[in-house]
């Protein structure tokens, strides 16, 4: 007994109906093309005689579906943009930073080597910058330095630090203007602000590169700030617009 399926397109197509098994006749597909019946069937007897049940033949696509899938590869490119076209277009929506600066860095390991997670956030908990290096001397604070003021566009009013001297070297050499605070349990806002980048690396299993953490936590420090609303200090009112807006521009930004 031949158990050999057809294709599901060719079940219902009149001239395939109870006609005889005849070697080296043409059978007509509804995609165009003809196919010898004997050379069809010497590839199903030699699939089940390898794989010990019958595969069908995949049908040509059709030039509408080609189109049609061509479309939607294209819809599915625009959106899984890079993470880095989406940070920029939800950081041009910003309203803009505090004139309070709270820095603090942390480590993290990454493929068996530690680097330092350096991250800079306003009085009102929206990530200015996170920024990943190998050191955390003077040199690697002035260039994070460098970037925060580039990124900000102006000096901040007061910037509060750990005891770290690093600090000390980059706030003497480019804004020693800036009031410098380093007192004890003050820096809290930026050391909690760090609980969520341990919860996702715990999450994706550690970071797999450089790269890709610095791609990562740009991006998830843009949407924190974007939806970051202040609940506790608003009308539920007014809450529940700025959430609207907030929603409308993620649309924006993703579309």
């Amino acid at each position: 007994m031949n158990t050999y399926k057809r294709h599901r397109f060719q079940l219902g197509a009149p001239h395939l109906t109870s006609s005889p098994r005849q070697s080296g006749s043409t059978i007509a597909s509804p995609f165009g093309y003809k196919q010898s019946q004997s050379s069809r069937y010497r590839r199903s007897s030699s699939r089940e005689r390898h794989h010990g049940q019958p595969r069908s033949d995949p049908p040509l696509v059709p030039k509408a579906l080609a189109a049609l899938m061509g479309q939607a590869l294209y819809k599915i490119r625009r959106h899984l943009l890079p993470p880095i076209a989406r940070t920029r277009r939800v950081k041009r929506k910003h309203r803009g930073f505090g004139d309070t600066f709270y820095l603090d860095e942390v480590f993290v390991r990454i493929n068996g080597k530690q680097h330092y997670l350096w991250r800079a956030v306003d009085q009102d908990g929206e990530v200015v910058d996170v920024y990943l290096q190998a050191k955390r001397d003077g040199a690697a604070a002035t260039r994070f330095f460098k970037r925060l003021l580039r990124s900000h566009g102006g000096e901040p009013r007061k910037i509060v630090t750990d005891k770290l001297r690093s600090y000390g070297v980059a706030h003497r050499e480019l804004i020693p203007e800036t009031i410098h605070s380093t007192e004890q349990y003050e820096n809290n806002r930026a050391e909690q602000s760090h609980e969520v980048t341990r919860v996702r690396e715990r999450v994706m299993r550690r970071f797999k590169s450089v790269g890709q953490a610095q791609r990562f936590l740009g991006a998830h420090a843009a949407v924190s700030n974007l939806f970051n609303l202040g609940r506790h200090l608003v009308r539920a009112q007014h809450y529940r617009n700025l959430r609207e807006s907030a929603f409308a521009d993620w649309s924006r930004a993703v579309a």
